[in-house]
């Protein structure tokens, strides 16, 4: 009998043994496989984080002003005015027909 509870306690040892290496082995890896997590995680923190530097400085908008619009000569109640006077002056035999047409062609012209 005392070679066989000398053969219990060896077994009961060796496995004891070997459940305690295990268990630090996988505690050991599990450590490893955290702190490996960790580094990518971080170094994909840093790799995504937008870079810090000065805002670009745009230069200010130049402000041009339009240019006035072209007065078109004299407004058409003035042309009117004119052509009426023109009209008057033709039939009082002043103004040819064809000197009327001239003027008329001029005034509308402008």
């Amino acid at each position: 009998m005392p070679g066989l509870i000398r053969g219990v306690a060896r077994t009961a040892v060796v496995a004891g043994t070997a459940s305690a290496v295990s268990g630090r082995v996988h505690h050991r890896q599990q450590q490893r496989w955290a702190d490996q997590a960790n580094s990518q995680a971080y170094t994909q923190q840093q790799a995504y984080a937008q870079p810090s530097y000065a805002q670009p400085a745009y230069a200010q908008p130049v402000y041009v002003a339009a240019p006035e619009p072209e007065t078109e000569g004299p407004d058409m109640d003035t042309k009117i005015a004119h052509l009426k006077q023109l009209a008057e002056l033709r039939d009082q035999g002043v103004l040819t027909p064809d000197e009327f047409e001239a003027q008329k062609a001029q005034i509308l012209a402008s």
